[in-house]
């Protein structure tokens, strides 16, 4: 199942006020899992909405982006504030972890898969699928394709999450393909929703509403073409008719 990726933030901020300078420290832990392995901790400080030095638990040290950044960052490295710094992934995130990620994971939503065909651009394959995946939450997912039970790599592109604007995301997935006969193509979503993964497998007949829009369609055209015939021989008829009155 593809892993949950949740963040929380504590912000500490400190106003200079002589001349309105504003720095401020963001500390945020980042997260897939409750264990320890499954968490990242980064700190930043910023002057002026600038960002001058960070630690970043992944990286281990402080790397500074600005010429006192650096000063700092050489500073702290060399000092007790890296081993401080190292600490506060365990002591700190580690422990409010534990307490967010069960609630969190509570508030995710199951996404919906809708499966298509389309025309596919010009290349190498004839046939193209469309997995569109709506409505789901938290952000982060994992949409991949198989084709006979095994893993799709090559000749796949996907959208970015897009976002609907209501709390919800989209994803969409293509894969270009030359069809086989009897194979089976599936797509799979892994989601933090989801207990495991959800399989969609494409169905190569026409879905009924595409039959019902074909059918509505031709019966309309059929229909035009009867009222277009009858009017054709009415006016013909009218226009035989006015030639045989006798005229004075």
């Amino acid at each position: 199942m593809a892993s949950s990726f949740l963040s929380f933030s504590l912000l500490f901020i400190a106003v200079c006020s002589a001349d309105g300078f504003l720095s401020y420290q963001a500390v945020r832990c980042e997260f897939n899992s409750s264990e320890l392995s499954g968490i990242e901790l980064i700190s930043s400080w910023y002057f002026n909405k600038l960002e001058i030095i960070r630690f970043d638990s992944s990286v281990g040290k402080y790397v500074g982006y600005t010429e006192i950044g650096v000063k700092n960052a050489e500073r702290w490295n060399s000092g007790p504030e890296l081993a401080t710094a190292r600490a506060e992934k365990e002591r700190y995130c580690l422990n409010h972890v534990e307490a967010f990620y069960p609630a969190a994971l509570s508030k995710s939503v199951k996404p919906s898969v809708v499966m298509s065909s389309t025309t596919p651009p010009a290349g190498k394959h004839p046939a193209m699928l469309v997995c569109s995946v709506y409505d789901f939450y938290p952000k982060q997912i994992r949409v991949s394709w198989t084709r006979d039970g095994q893993e799709v790599t090559s000749d796949v592109t996907s959208t970015e999450e897009l976002a609907d604007a209501d709390w919800y995301y989209q994803v969409h997935s293509h894969l270009e393909y030359t069809p086989r006969s009897g194979e089976k193509i599936s797509c799979v979503v892994e989601h933090a929703s989801l207990k495991e993964p959800l399989v969609t497998d494409w169905d190569p007949s026409m879905p009924e509403s595409e039959r019902n829009k074909i059918a509505i369609g031709a019966s309309g055209l059929i229909l035009g073409l009867i009222l277009s015939l009858a009017g054709f021989i009415y006016y013909r008829r009218k226009a035989r008719g006015r030639i045989l009155v006798p005229t004075n």
